[in-house]
């Protein structure tokens, strides 16, 4: 199936929610009703990650059957990766790190890619480049606030989704950083109600999320 690819560029995919959520989904059967219940909580900008042999197949389904959705594919980390998602009809892709080939690809494609740094040479490279909304990964391993704050001082001009060890304790400290726009989590899909089908959990847990994000 083809899909159309409008541009939305990341300065705006950063704003649609704050908090973004990290989908490993590994039986299609869940794709619908996970993206659902994310919904159902306020949360419509899905990343789907490519750590299951089943991703590429849920992005191009809930594509399909959700046209309200803002559908992205995480984990891509080659060119190949990237035509791979751009041809099951996502639109934004994410990465949790940068080579120059990846970085030139997303550069001149039509499906808008935010890399993943940890370091400031990586943060250099990725600007030279043209990118100014990344993702910063593993953000608690990497430094977590610390870092960003640090960050800000020579680029004020970068934004960031921060991700990796950020949960519910700790995301509004990201969320209050004036170079953070939003954070990626996985803890609003609890792995034991997916597994047990419960999407009312995972409801709940996404609206918790957005409105203690707006406190």
């Amino acid at each position: 199936m083809s899909f159309s690819h409008w541009q939305l560029a990341p300065k705006d995919l950063f704003k649609i929610t704050p908090v973004v959520p990290v989908m490993v989904i590994e039986r299609l059967e869940d794709a619908v009703p996970m993206a659902e219940a994310l919904m159902a909580g306020g949360i419509r900008l899905l990343e789907v990650t490519l750590r299951s042999e089943v991703a590429l197949s849920a992005i191009e389904r809930l594509r399909e059957r959700i046209p309200k959705a803002i559908v992205g594919a995480g984990t891509v980390t080659t060119p190949a990766q990237l035509q791979q998602v751009k041809a099951a009809g996502a639109q934004f892709a994410i990465s949790p790190g940068v080579t120059n080939d990846l970085l030139r690809a997303g550069a001149h494609g039509d499906v808008p890619l935010i890399p993943g740094i940890a370091t400031i040479s990586e943060l250099m490279m990725a600007r030279d480049i043209g990118y100014d909304h990344l993702k910063f990964f593993p953000a608690e391993a990497a430094g977590g606030t610390a870092m960003l704050k640090s960050i800000a001082g020579p680029f004020p001009d970068i934004s960031f989704c921060p991700t990796g060890g950020i949960h519910q304790d700790n995301y509004r400290e990201y969320l209050a950083l004036p170079n953070v726009r939003c954070v990626g989590g996985s803890w609003i899909l609890p792995k034991a109600a997916i597994n047990a089908g419960d999407w009312t959990a995972v409801t709940a847990a996404a609206k918790a999320a957005t409105s203690q994000a707006k406190g």
